[in-house]
C-alpha cells in the first residue's frame, strides 16, 4: 500500500518537479512546485480535489521528486518531462515547432522569406505568426513597400538582368546593382522596424527622406517615397481590428462546448491583428477551461516568445504571471479586457474558438461515419481503430523507398509515419520491396513491442498483397487483415478494386461510398509520402559527386579539379598526366582518380 504520510515526511522544502507513478511504473502526472513538500502534500490532504485529480490520486503507487536550484529550473524541467513522457493526466498541447516566421537572411543583400523549422546562424527571424497567410500577407506588403528580394541565392547570384519582379515594382534589383548596398541596407532596416511593430517610426523616417529629396529637387525620388508612405498607410488602416496604439498583445480564449475543449490563440503585433490558431489539448476530458488555459500558457510560452500583455477570457489560478516571467525572462501581465478594442479582440477569439469546435465536431462525425461504413463494407466485426497503409516508390528501380502512413479514428497521424529505404533487392522488384518494408515494420509487433493495427492497406495488386500476407504469416500475424487497393481502369479515382483476404472476388465500391473515400484519402497520403521520400533519396544520390568517393580528394582539391577541367565530364576525359598538372594532385592520387572514374 502507498503510504502518503511517509512520503510527505521525506520530501524536501525546496523547489523542484514531482512525478506521480502508477503500480506498473507508468507516469500519471508531472508537476512543478515552489516547495515540493507543501505541493505534493496538498494532493493527499485536501478534500476539495476535482473528480479528475481524485481519480489520478487513487491510482498513485509512488512519487518521485527532483529538487532544483530555483523555480525557473523546475519550470524548464517540468516542460521537458511533459513532452517526453506525455503523462495521461497532464493536459497536453502538441509541441508545435512549425509556427511560421519571416526570415531576413544573413546575405550581403538580405532576402526576405517564409520560414519554418530551425533557425540559421546569422539570419534574423520575426514571429511567430499564427498562420501562413499572415506571413505571406506581410511579405507581400514588405515587397510592395520596401522592394526587398525574395529569390533564392542560386537565382540571385546568376542574374544578368532584372527579373519580372523588378519590372512590376516588387524588387529593387540588387542582383544587378540597380540599387546601392547602402540604400538596400536602409530599406532592410526599415523593414526590420516595421516587423518589430514600430510602424510610426517607419513612416516618420520615410517622410523625412521624402522631404529631403524634395529639398534637393529630386522630385522623382520624392514621389517614389510618397507612394511608399501611402501604400504603407493604406495597408495599416485595412485591418480586421485596429488599435490606435502600436500594441503587442496575445489573446487567449478557452471555450468548452459539445464535449470538446479548445484554446484559441490570437496575436496582435504593432496594433495589427495577425489572425489566430485553435489548439485542441489531449487528456482534457472533464477538464475545466481555466485549467486548460493555464496549461497552455505554461507549455506554449516555454517555447515561444511572449508579449508584455496577454488577454484571457477567464482567470487562472496560482501565480501564473510569475511563472511566465521565469519562462520568458521579462514581466508578463495576464489581464481581462479593459476597453472596447480589447473586448472586440477577445470576443473574436471566443467566436473563432466556437467555429473551431463546430468544425472539429463535424469532422469527427464524418470520420466516425466513414469508419463505420468501411467496417461494414469489409465485414469486420470490430471498429477499425487503427489503419496502416504501405506504398512503394522508385524510378526504374532507383532509390526505392517504402512508406507507411497511419490513420487513427479517421485522422491521419503524421508523427507516426515511417519511411524505409529499401536495399539488397533486385531493382524494380516491388514484391521484394513490400516484403522488406512489412518485415521491418511488423517484427516488433510480433515481438509484442509495437502497436498492432486493425487493418493493413497495401497500395498494389495481387502480387504486392500476396507478398504482404506471406510476411504476416511468417511473423505469426496471419490474423491481421491485409487489403489490397488496386488501381482501376486508366487509374481513375473511384474505380479502385479492393482485394480482400479469403474472398473469391474483389470488392468494387461505388464512387460516392464514404468507405472508398476514406481508403482513397489514406492511399493517396501513403503515395505522397513515398514519392517525397523517393525524390529526396534520389536527389541526394544524384547531387553527390563521384570524386567524393576518392580517398584524399577533399573539397579544396575537388574544387580545383572541377575548375581546371570545366566540370566532372572534363575530369573524366582527362588522362593521368593531365590530372597530375593540377595543384595538389600527385601521380598516385591521379591514378586513383582515373581508376575511380573509369
Amino acid at each position: 500500500m502507498f503510504d502518503s504520510k511517509a512520503l510527505i515526511r521525506s520530501l524536501p522544502e525546496e523547489p523542484g518537479v514531482y512525478r506521480m507513478l502508477a503500480a506498473d511504473g507508468q507516469v500519471l502526472y508531472v508537476g512543478k512546485a515552489k516547495v515540493l513538500k507543501k505541493r505534493v502534500a496538498s494532493y493527499f490532504q485536501k478534500t476539495s480535489l476535482s473528480p479528475r485529480i481524485r481519480l489520478m490520486v487513487g491510482q498513485v503507487a509512488s512519487v518521485e521528486v527532483t529538487a532544483t536550484r530555483s523555480e525557473a529550473e523546475a519550470l524548464i524541467l517540468e516542460n521537458n518531462l511533459i513532452k517526453s513522457l506525455a503523462p495521461k493526466f497532464n493536459i497536453l498541447f502538441r509541441d508545435d515547432k512549425s509556427y511560421p516566421y519571416i526570415e531576413l537572411s544573413a546575405d550581403a543583400a538580405p532576402r526576405i522569406a517564409f520560414h519554418r523549422g530551425s533557425f540559421d546562424k546569422g539570419a534574423r527571424y520575426f514571429g511567430p505568426f499564427p498562420n501562413a497567410q499572415a506571413v505571406r500577407e506581410s511579405i507581400h506588403l514588405l515587397q510592395r513597400v520596401f522592394l526587398l528580394r525574395t529569390c533564392e541565392n542560386p537565382v540571385y547570384q546568376n542574374r544578368s538582368r532584372p527579373c519580372l519582379l523588378h519590372q512590376i515594382r516588387r524588387c529593387s534589383a540588387p542582383c544587378v546593382g540597380l540599387i546601392s548596398e547602402k540604400d538596400y541596407a536602409a530599406d532592410v532596416r526599415l523593414a526590420e522596424l516595421f516587423l518589430k511593430g514600430r510602424h510610426g517610426e517607419v513612416i516618420d523616417r520615410l517622410t523625412e527622406a521624402m522631404q529631403a529629396e524634395a529639398d534637393r529637387l529630386q522630385y522623382e525620388k520624392a514621389a517614389a517615397l510618397r507612394d511608399q508612405i501611402r501604400s504603407l498607410q493604406n495597408v495599416l488602416h485595412r485591418q480586421y481590428v485596429e488599435s490606435a496604439r502600436e500594441d503587442d498583445v496575445d489573446i487567449v480564449a478557452a471555450v468548452a462546448e459539445r464535449g470538446l475543449l479548445v484554446i484559441n490563440h490570437a496575436m496582435v503585433r504593432g496594433g495589427r491583428h495577425l489572425g489566430d490558431k485553435a489548439h485542441f489539448p489531449q487528456n482534457a476530458q472533464e477538464c475545466a477551461p481555466e485549467d486548460a488555459l493555464q496549461a497552455f500558457l505554461e507549455q506554449h510560452y516555454a517555447d515561444h516568445p511572449a508579449p508584455p500583455r496577454i488577454l484571457l477570457n477567464c482567470a487562472v489560478q496560482g501565480d501564473s504571471e510569475a511563472t511566465l516571467a521565469l519562462a520568458t525572462g521579462h514581466a508578463v501581465s495576464l489581464l481581462q479586457p479593459r476597453n472596447e478594442m480589447e473586448r472586440a479582440w477577445l470576443a473574436m477569439a471566443e467566436r473563432n474558438a466556437r467555429h473551431a469546435i463546430e468544425a472539429q465536431a463535424m469532422q469527427k462525425s464524418n470520420a466516425e461515419g466513414r469508419l463505420e461504413r468501411l467496417r461494414e463494407a469489409l465485414g469486420a466485426s470490430e471498429t477499425l481503430h487503427r489503419i496502416e497503409c504501405f506504398d512503394i516508390s522508385h524510378t526504374m528501380g532507383e532509390a526505392t523507398v517504402a512508406s507507411c502512413v497511419i490513420c487513427v479514428d479517421g485522422a491521419m497521424k503524421n508523427g507516426e509515419y515511417r519511411r524505409y529505404n529499401i536495399a539488397g533487392i533486385t531493382p524494380g522488384d516491388d514484391y521484394a520491396a513490400m516484403r522488406q518494408a512489412l518485415m521491418r515494420r511488423y517484427e516488433k509487433v510480433a515481438a509484442g513491442e509495437g502497436v498492432r493495427p486493425d487493418l493493413i492497406l497495401i497500395d498494389g495488386g495481387k502480387g504486392q498483397v500476396g507478398a504482404a500476407r506471406e510476411v504476416l504469416a511468417e511473423l505469426g500475424l496471419a490474423d491481421l487483415p491485409a487489403v489490397g487497393v488496386a488501381k482501376g481502369e486508366e487509374r481513375k479515382p473511384g474505380l479502385e478494386t479492393l482485394l480482400l483476404p479469403n474472398a473469391e472476388k474483389p470488392l468494387n465500391l461505388q464512387a460516392n461510398d464514404p468507405a472508398l473515400h476514406l481508403i482513397q484519402q489514406i492511399r493517396d497520403e501513403a503515395h505522397r509520402f513515398a514519392i517525397a521520400g523517393h525524390r529526396a533519396r534520389r536527389a541526394k544520390v544524384r547531387n553527390r559527386s563521384t570524386l567524393e568517393d576518392v580517398p584524399g580528394v577533399g573539397p579544396a582539391r575537388r574544387k580545383r579539379l572541377l575548375a581546371q577541367f570545366g566540370g566532372l565530364q572534363g575530369v573524366r576525359a582527362a588522362t593521368v598526366d593531365d590530372l597530375c598538372r593540377v595543384e595538389g594532385i600527385s601521380r598516385k592520387l591521379a591514378e586513383q582518380i582515373y581508376n575511380q572514374l573509369h
